[in-house]
């Protein structure tokens, strides 16, 4: 299975699903822990994926998604954004919307 494929089961399978530097109990990284704990906020259980456990979903990810950066939202297997995105959905109300 390629990277792609690999990456589009995993969005397809989970309805909300974090690609991010870490695990959800022990982020790598400022941004990551940021946009779980915005989503620890709405969400009982999401997926999530270490990309540093996988350099091949870490730079697969970023070409799936046109998006350079890490951690990168998916929502209903669709694209929603990185951390400074999901902050701003946050404080207009539209991250709510969006998780239902």
């Amino acid at each position: 299975m390629s990277t792609e494929e690999t990456i589009q089961n995993l969005i397809e399978e989970h309805a909300v699903v974090l690609f991010m530097k870490g695990t959800r109990s022990a982020p790598q990284c400022g941004f990551s822990a940021r946009v779980c704990d915005i989503l620890d906020e709405f969400l009982d259980e999401y997926m999530t994926i270490d990309v540093l456990a996988d350099p091949r979903i870490r730079d697969g990810v970023k070409t799936f998604s046109n998006w350079p950066t890490i951690p990168q939202l998916y929502v209903g297997a669709k694209f929603i954004g990185g951390s400074d995105i999901v902050h701003e959905m946050t404080k207009s109300g539209e991250l709510a919307a969006v998780l239902g």
